[in-house]
């Protein structure tokens, strides 16, 4: 059986995080979630070490891009792919994602979860 692929979701939206949580489960995922930066910070630095990381853009505390600035910066998550999912779809924010090496970035409001999960599935083959 091949080893499941682990991803670090963060969102300050508890009901997203459990509807996502639940949907990347069904589809054999290893999820761990986080309600903000500084909590997906600590689960990294305590070890967890995913495959993918998904995370809101807005979100109070610290943003996405401050907090995948800090996980790149501090090389916390070596390796994984990394998603914003979110509902700002301005281009200066799909252009940020990209110049920050952001593998895919998915608008919440356009996108059902089952097509995140195929998205996700996309980008680690």
């Amino acid at each position: 059986m091949d080893k499941k692929n682990k991803i670090l979701l963060v969102d300050d939206d508890s009901f997203l995080l459990s509807m996502y949580s639940m949907k990347f489960e069904k589809n054999g995922f290893e999820v761990k979630a986080a309600a903000n930066g500084p909590d997906a910070i600590d689960l990294l630095k305590n070890g967890y070490k995913p495959d993918v990381l998904i995370m809101d853009l807005i979100m109070p505390i610290m943003d996405g891009f401050t907090l995948y600035e800090s996980i790149k910066n501090e090389n916390l998550a070596p390796g994984a792919l990394s998603v914003m999912l979110t509902n700002q779809s301005t281009t200066a924010d799909i252009n940020r994602a990209k110049e920050l090496g952001v593998n895919s970035f998915i608008v919440k409001a356009t996108t059902i979860p089952s097509e995140v999960v195929d998205e996700v599935k996309k980008i680690l083959k």
